[in-house]
């Protein structure tokens, strides 16, 4: 085994670790989440992962987004977690998708992965990728920040969770009021990663049907129960 993963040892077993080359993450948004799930996954030692986001970098991205320096700033932000992990581990394979999710490009976006991360900004995507994991039947891990907080929820086909927490008619989440300090993507993001390889690997308990709320501002943490 390569020197690169003797780290990931005791808490992955061999067996473990070599299984992570062989799954493919479809990772939706690069920008405050995404970037940070993109680099943990990577560095973990995933073999696949599809960076989707059809944005730019901006000044205001320069806050919080990993991937976000000066020299980005009006590059995509899917190529740029492409380069950013052909740099960390080019045993990776980064397949940058520099388009939004949309109704009619969404199934076939992430047909043939076997997790989804949600790291999108926008309520009406989100909602939309649920639908169509259930449709492919592939799990997805959610999380959102605003703010001080965030919250991290894991997504079976057919729980629509999603649906259950987020009001009708709601485009834009809190995040547009509260804003987004650089320390809570990095904190949500490592939440989503650690769900994503327990799903994987069948390991641990899981927040399916849970909604796990962050509060950093006061240091609280709340697993929530999810009902119908």
């Amino acid at each position: 085994m390569s020197k690169r993963y003797q780290r990931n040892m005791m808490a992955l077993s061999p067996e473990e670790n070599h299984r992570l080359r062989d799954f493919k993450i479809c990772v939706a948004g690069c920008g405050g989440l995404g970037g940070y799930v993109i680099e943990e996954l990577g560095r973990l030692g995933i073999g696949f992962i599809t960076a989707i986001d059809g944005d730019v970098f901006d000044e205001t991205n320069l806050n919080r987004q990993i991937l976000a320096t000066i020299n980005e700033v009006g590059c995509s932000k899917s190529e740029a977690a492409k380069n950013r992990m052909t740099a960390v581990n080019p045993d990776v394979t980064i397949n940058a998708v520099h388009t939004m999710i949309t109704e009619e490009n969404c199934r076939d976006l992430i047909c043939g992965h076997d997790l989804v991360v949600d790291a999108l900004d926008s309520v009406t995507a989100r909602l939309l990728l649920e639908k169509h994991c259930e449709a492919e039947e592939i799990p997805m891990i959610h999380g959102a920040i605003a703010g001080w907080y965030g919250q991290v929820s894991v997504i079976f086909p057919g729980d629509r969770t999603l649906e259950k927490l987020y009001p009708a008619n709601t485009v834009k989440g809190a995040e547009v009021e509260l804003g987004n300090p650089s320390f809570i993507p990095g904190v949500v993001a490592s939440i989503q990663v650690a769900e994503a390889l327990k799903v994987l690997l069948g390991r641990g308990n899981i927040l399916r049907n849970k909604l796990l709320t962050v509060n950093l501002l006061d240091q609280e943490y709340e697993i929530l129960g999810i009902t119908g």
